[in-house]
């Protein structure tokens, strides 16, 4: 139920020839996402009253800056709370390339428990995902 937030592998970072330069979670001058704050034993029971950041699909959770200059926003994707952001990505940038879906996640966000199976139904399988690649490279050559 809990969604992991990385970089899909056609993603213009994780082609060959970009280095990630920084990675900023400040979203806006009042909007940070490192300001996001969940505690105790239980985050899922204090997630509403202590900090969570609520997200809506188009909701920014960071800004990544190539070495060529280029800037990527990065979007949530998905209404929910924000759980975590990873903070190791900070500190050591080139685990977002070099392990994408594991340690080189963005954040984890929890849908609410309502939404949670119409989020899952739309996305796209493993398949249907490589099948919309392929389409994407055929037809820009």
């Amino acid at each position: 139920r809990i969604c992991v937030i990385t970089l899909a592998e056609a993603h213009p970072l994780l082609q060959s020839g970009k280095t990630i330069k920084s990675i900023n979670y400040q979203i806006s001058a009042n909007c940070s996402r490192l300001q996001n704050k969940v505690s105790g034993k239980s985050k899922r029971v204090r997630l509403f009253d202590l900090g969570a950041q609520f997200l809506t699909e188009l909701a920014p959770l960071c800004r990544i800056s190539s070495s060529d200059g280029e800037e990527y926003t990065i979007y949530s994707c998905i209404r929910g709370r924000l759980i975590e952001v990873n903070e190791n990505i900070l500190s050591n940038p080139a685990i977002l390339q070099e392990k994408p879906s594991t340690e080189g996640y963005i954040a984890v966000v929890l849908p609410k428990f309502e939404e949670s199976k119409s989020v899952t139904q739309g996305l796209l399988t493993q398949k249907e995902y490589e099948e919309v690649l392929l389409k994407r490279l055929n037809s820009s050559s």
